[in-house]
């Protein structure tokens, strides 16, 4: 059944919105570092635009070999630090004030309209079909409900402010040239995620397990699994990255198989472990360098040294929990 709204209709918009601000950059003569900075951006978003062509053109095998270098390229453009902020035009302090005396609480519906539209759509939109189409694309829906959501944020936000999407578009790059590199992080650390279950890292960490751990030690089999988790997650940026290596690798063969854990509450109270792992690296960039970033704090750590007590504290309440909640 045909869809009227697709994943790859998602993509293209992302794309060609990323190519707009590729040229605004390239017209940016602020920018001491533009025309890198523009190079970061355009392929970012060819991935997103071209995709589809390349497989088409080329071939799966020699399509992804390309988007690859496509990546190592980004990498190595940020990693060699050739990205920079430019130069916007903004109001002055005292305009800004005013709109905001003036606007209110309202300020706050575009983003709010976000979460509840995407709530909406996916419930409301399941299986829903209008002369034989689909109104959303049912494999991607909770991401095409959030393509239609932002949507209509941007919408009620033009007609809140007086604005035009254009001038979104404007805040758009501001907002992205001030978190940088962080902004694209969470979907190659996903990637990333994907490589290793690929390369079957799970079975390499049981291996390396049994040669150091008694099998036997049920509390520090316990301690490994939780640090581990998080740990791992600080490597990843993403607990959900972290899960698939370190349950294959130590919570199935150990604690579930060898101990007879309750895997419920194992795999439970492992993914909160990893998440104290979270709070306390900056690879979780959407949690701990961009809020930095939009707060204009002089160091980009410092809420990541804010959370590190209290994150340190929950890895060992959660170490403690497992231990005497889930053995049977």
């Amino acid at each position: 059944m045909k869809t009227l709204l697709t994943i790859n209709e998602i993509y293209y918009l992302v794309g060609i919105i990323v190519m707009l601000l590729v040229g605004m950059t390239l017209r940016d003569k602020g920018n001491p570092k533009r025309l890198t900075t523009a190079l970061f951006w355009f392929l970012f978003g060819s991935v997103f635009l071209f995709g589809d062509m390349l497989v088409a053109g080329l071939g799966k095998p020699m399509a992804y070999r390309v988007i690859g270098v496509v990546v190592v390229v980004i990498s190595l453009i940020a990693g060699c630090g050739l990205l920079s902020a430019g130069s916007y035009l903004q109001r002055s302090a005292a305009d800004r004030q005013a709109s905001a005396n003036r606007l209110g609480n309202w300020i706050f519906l575009p983003a709010l309209l976000i979460p509840l539209i995407t709530v909406l759509c996916t419930v409301l939109l399941k299986n829903v079909a209008i002369g034989g189409v689909y109104l959303l694309d049912q494999k991607q829906l909770t991401l095409a409900a959030l393509c239609v959501a932002s949507v209509c944020a941007i919408l009620a936000g033009w007609k809140l402010t007086g604005g035009t999407p254009l001038q979104a578009v404007r805040e758009s790059r501001r907002l992205v040239d001030a978190i940088g590199w962080a902004a694209i992080l969470p979907q190659m650390l996903a990637m990333l995620g994907g490589v290793f279950v690929a390369a079957q890292t799970g079975k390499s960490v049981q291996e390396v397990v049994t040669l150091f751990v008694n099998p036997d030690s049920r509390f520090l089999l316990v301690v490994i699994y939780c640090v581990g988790m998080a740990l791992f997650t600080m490597i990843m940026g993403n607990a959900f990255a972290a899960f698939p290596v370190m349950t294959a690798g130590i919570a199935l063969p150990f604690l579930i198989a060898g101990q007879h854990a309750d895997p419920a509450p194992l795999v439970t109270i492992g993914m909160l472990a990893g998440y104290c792992g979270t709070l306390m690296t900056p690879m979780a960039a959407n949690y701990n360098i961009v809020p930095a970033a939009l707060l204009e704090l002089k160091d980009k750590y410092k809420v990541i040294k804010i959370q590190i007590p209290t994150a340190v504290t929950l890895l060992a309440a959660n170490i403690l929990l497992m231990y005497f909640i889930v053995f049977r």
